[in-house]
């Protein structure tokens, strides 16, 4: 992988990773549209360090405060009402589905689902999950009101953007604001959430893909997190800033005119559905004749 390619990939990542937009898609259906090969899931997940760093940095005192408050909970019981403490409580219980879920289904969710037929039915359903959420979330709730318990449900959430095309800050932010959150609250939940279950398949990843990402070549895996980095701070902070005084709309509209322009790319043959994917190995047979 070339130095400008993993920079545009990077740049796509951190515009992408935290718009309720998916990054996973834009990264599978860019390259698809230049010809590149597929980088890959591995490599996908390698650069969300990057965009992990942007989440650490722009929240490090809620999460420095969270984190705090949740090792203190654990052998104080009289801290566990704390909101830091619930906050704390629900990023651990809501880790637990998606690691659950992505280690039963790795296999899948690194081939069999990143066909763009997945992809463009991801983000056309999510884009009327999250239509649904803006509408009908009551929105009467902030971070101080978490309960240990929303966690788990925004975590089921988190583990559906384990789809291609679905986005994790996409689900996550639909899951929180349907347990009642505020718009901008729900996109901060979303980011908090996100901490665990990132780092953890990224350092999986590096160390189980490590011979497939030295072969595309470290630099452009740095590369690539230096942009998505850059790219991702900025991009935290407008949806912040958006989302306290504007709805999901644009976003949501987005998604579904992108959903339904791959999927007339590929009804015209313009775009096949497994473009830039590898070949499948071949099967073999246990009863060889």
């Amino acid at each position: 992988m070339g130095t400008l390619e993993a920079i545009l990939i990077g740049i796509v990542q951190g515009l992408t990773e935290f718009l309720p937009i998916s990054s996973t898609a834009h990264i599978r259906v860019l390259p698809a549209l230049l010809s590149w090969p597929d980088p890959g899931a591995a490599f996908t997940a390698v650069i969300q360090l990057g965009t992990l760093l942007a989440v650490l940095i722009y929240f490090r005192r809620e999460l420095l405060h969270a984190f705090g408050a949740w090792f203190r909970s654990l052998h104080d019981r009289s801290a566990r009402n704390t909101a830091d403490a619930r906050i704390g409580w629900g990023i651990f219980i809501g880790t637990i589905p998606i690691v659950v879920f992505g280690l039963a289904f790795k296999r899948s969710i690194e081939r069999d689902l990143r066909s763009l037929y997945v992809v463009a039915g991801a983000l056309i359903l999510m884009g009327i999950v999250l239509a649904l959420a803006d509408r009908w979330g009551k929105r009467n709730r902030g971070e101080a009101d978490a309960r240990p318990i929303d966690g788990l449900w925004v975590g089921l959430f988190q583990a559906i953007a384990l789809i291609p095309g679905a986005s994790r800050s996409g689900s996550t932010i639909a899951g929180a604001m349907l347990c009642g959150f505020d718009r901008a609250a729900a996109a901060r939940y979303s980011f908090l959430l996100s901490v665990p279950s990132v780092f953890a398949a990224a350092v999986l990843e590096v160390w189980s893909e490590r011979t497939h990402l030295a072969d595309l070549g470290w630099s452009a895996v740095l590369w690539a997190n230096a942009a998505a980095f850059v790219v991702g701070y900025a991009s935290i902070a407008f949806l912040i800033r958006w989302l306290q005084t504007r709805s999901l709309a644009p976003f949501i509209v987005y998604r579904i005119l992108l959903g339904l322009a791959l999927l007339g790319l590929m009804a015209q043959g313009t775009l096949a559905p497994d473009a830039g994917l590898s070949p499948k190995p071949p099967s073999v047979s246990s009863n060889p004749r």
